[in-house]
């Protein structure tokens, strides 16, 4: 057996048994073996996220993006990350190479919108967070930042519609939302 196939199952097992830190050392070593292994770099990038170590986690996804350009999901981790950190121009830059290379990826136009919103664009926001809900349409998380983006834009007709609207599949959620943004009814 090949000796990086031995170290994947050897990572895996330790991560079905709960010793993170034994895996992320497995992946160490395989990277130390490989450097262009993707799939260990990625592996290391999402523990050492777990971990709280983002720096670290940044760090292997740009190299793993430099390997791999047009990988949508590691555009949008990356761009979680970043958003995570506060460095929401950098975010939105990952975010919407995300949704270039997979413009159904909900998630990312989910987080994108976040940092738009982070970086006072409202109606950017507002875009980013129509196209989630017509991607997740029963989701209430969208419908809910794009309620808010609504009312910072001073449109409080269309958020209170945007309420109503999660009222019908999301009625708790919809109450929270209507309190927490008083003006809408």
């Amino acid at each position: 057996m090949p000796l990086m196939l031995l170290l994947r199952g050897c990572a895996w097992l330790l991560l079905v048994l709960g010793l993170q830190r034994a895996a992320l050392r497995v992946f160490d070593r395989m990277l130390a073996l490989d450097p262009g292994h993707a799939f260990a770099r990625a592996s290391r990038a999402h523990l050492r996220a777990q971990a709280g170590e983002r720096g670290a986690a940044i760090a292997d996804l740009q190299q793993l993006l430099a390997q791999r350009p047009a990988d949508a999901a590691t555009w949008f981790n990356l761009g979680f990350l970043l958003e995570a950190e506060g460095r929401a121009a950098e975010a939105e830059a990952a975010l919407r190479c995300a949704v270039q290379h997979d413009p159904k990826l909900d998630r990312a136009w989910y987080g994108l919108g976040l940092s738009l919103l982070q970086l006072g664009r409202h109606e950017e926001a507002i875009a980013a967070f129509k196209r989630n809900t017509e991607l997740q349409p029963l989701s209430p998380y969208g419908w809910t930042q794009l309620a808010r983006a609504l009312l910072r834009h001073n449109q409080p007709g269309e958020a209170a519609r945007v309420v109503e609207h999660l009222s019908g599949f999301e009625p708790q959620v919809a109450e929270a939302l209507r309190r927490e943004l008083g003006t809408v009814s």
